[in-house]
């Protein structure tokens, strides 16, 4: 919720990339700062594993297939897979099979795993979403810093040229003993002020410039550019209320859809805990096949006549009988004849009851609703720090304002008061230190205006980014 500067390593861009040529827009930074980022890349990458992790739970939904396949060697006493007998002999087999299962039902987990998911990604998208309007508002506000320190020292300089002048001036005088030399004193004082004043206003302008670049990720430059009319400074008082920016937030600030979306994660994450209760019923199916070296196949030689020990008597003699045996020759059985002679199929439905599982079950229910109730309570949390978020940037919203208000004032009067002090100062009817008293109001009350004129677009810029707006 709270703003943080955020400083990284120097990456992307050359430094000729800010030549005294280019001016950068406000967008140009954006973009640049979301581009080299890796705070927001990192949130990029958390998106799009969630991504995954919801494309995978509709996956889960298919069914599942998988092939099997093995061969192996065998020595010794063993028994022959094909007549049943035992054997001592070397046996090669292999089996093959292809089975497949599907899930039908198992208490509407499947499918509140890919609600759960889902809630889970557009949460993470936007907490992608947050992160950049947080890298983007604390671009807006270094941005307008540096605009802001660009003024004050365009007026430091203003205000050196106008004393230089007034020293060169009264050091006319002063040699030709016209004025008193206290008074040339008293001026050259004055400019060694506003001297010092420049040094410190310049070394703010290269503060705010390396706080940008930081933000950007890139180089530090110190003839950065910026194009100041790609700023809108606001000049009328901020339209709308506490409530109204408030109620605003609530739709349209990411961080409070992301934990309204983490609720919804949760709650579904409470049905997927509850589906542990219910039972699984599967359809199961396989094809399978085996093969043996043992295996042979018969085939038919010739027919040949055999006695088969009775006879019969013929005329008083005795004849043998003798019937017509089948010859057969035996080759091995080759492999794929066997997967084929072998083949076989099944198809089952499976169910699968929960009776009891060191109620795993329930503890997980219980889990799952402490999840859902701080999600919950993050919410509540996120909104109690966005109101008073907003009640205190309002606030400050107001006060710059009216200082604006009053500043815009104060210059004009201090502007003309100058004017005319600095023509009686140079007429000889008022002294050095009354002249300097009136030109200090007027420096003063230009830089403050300066300041005040960027404080307020910062303040409304804060509200903006609460609303949603401010992009």
């Amino acid at each position: 919720m709270r703003i943080i500067k955020i400083a990284f390593a120097f990456l992307f861009f050359t430094s000729n990339a800010f030549s005294q040529e280019n001016k950068f827009t406000l967008n140009q930074c954006i973009e640049t700062a979301l581009h080299n980022n890796t705070l927001v890349k990192q949130a990029g990458l958390r998106a799009d594993a969630a991504g995954v992790n919801l494309k995978q739970a509709k996956n889960n939904l298919l069914p599942a297939v998988n092939g099997s396949f093995n061969y192996g060697f065998q020595q010794g006493r063993s028994v022959n897979p094909i007549t049943n007998s035992y054997i001592n002999q070397q046996l090669n087999s292999s089996n093959v099979g292809l089975n497949g299962s599907i899930t039908l039902f198992n208490g509407m987990r499947l499918q509140n795993i890919i609600k759960q998911n889902r809630f889970a990604y557009d949460a993470s998208k936007m907490d992608e979403q947050q992160e950049k309007d947080n890298l983007r508002l604390n671009v807006i506000l270094a941005y307008l810093q540096v605009l802001s320190n660009e003024d004050v020292l365009a007026i430091g300089k203003e205000q050196v040229e106008v004393t230089k002048k007034q020293v060169e001036r009264m050091a006319i005088l002063a040699k030709e003993g016209a004025v008193g030399n206290y008074q040339l004193s008293d001026l050259k004082g004055q400019l060694a002020n506003e001297e010092i004043a420049n040094i410190n206003a310049e070394n703010n302008l290269q503060q705010s410039k390396l706080a940008l670049c930081q933000l950007m990720n890139i180089k530090y430059n110190s003839e950065l550019m910026l194009d100041k009319t790609s700023v809108e400074m606001p000049t009328t008082k901020y339209a709308d209320s506490t409530e109204d920016v408030y109620q605003s937030a609530l739709k349209n600030f990411a961080l409070v859809k992301s934990n309204e979306l983490k609720i919804k994660s949760s709650d579904k994450a409470v049905k997927v805990a509850r589906s542990g209760f219910y039972p699984t019923i599967s359809f199961n199916a396989n094809l399978g096949s085996d093969y043996s070296s043992l295996a042979q196949t018969l085939t038919p030689t010739n027919m040949v006549e055999t006695a088969t020990g009775d006879y019969v008597i013929i005329n008083g003699n005795q004849s043998p009988v003798l019937q017509q045996q089948q010859n057969y020759s035996s080759t091995k059985t080759g492999y794929l004849r066997q997967l084929n002679n072998n083949l076989g199929t099944f198809a089952g439905i499976n169910i699968r009851i929960p009776l009891f599982n060191g109620f795993q079950t329930k503890n997980n229910i219980k889990l799952s609703n402490i999840s859902l109730t701080n999600a919950k309570l993050e919410l509540e949390n996120t909104k109690l720090q966005l109101r008073q978020n907003i009640e205190q940037a309002w606030l400050d919203m107001n006060s710059s304002f009216e200082k604006y208000k009053v500043l815009t004032g104060q210059v004009a009067d201090f502007k003309e008061s100058f004017r005319a002090a600095e023509v009686r100062f140079n007429a000889g009817v008022i002294n050095s230190t009354e002249y300097l008293i009136s030109k200090n109001n007027f420096d003063r009350a230009s830089t403050n205006l300066a300041q005040a004129k960027y404080e307020y677009s910062f303040r409304t810029k804060v509200l903006d980014y609460y609303k949603g707006t401010a992009f």
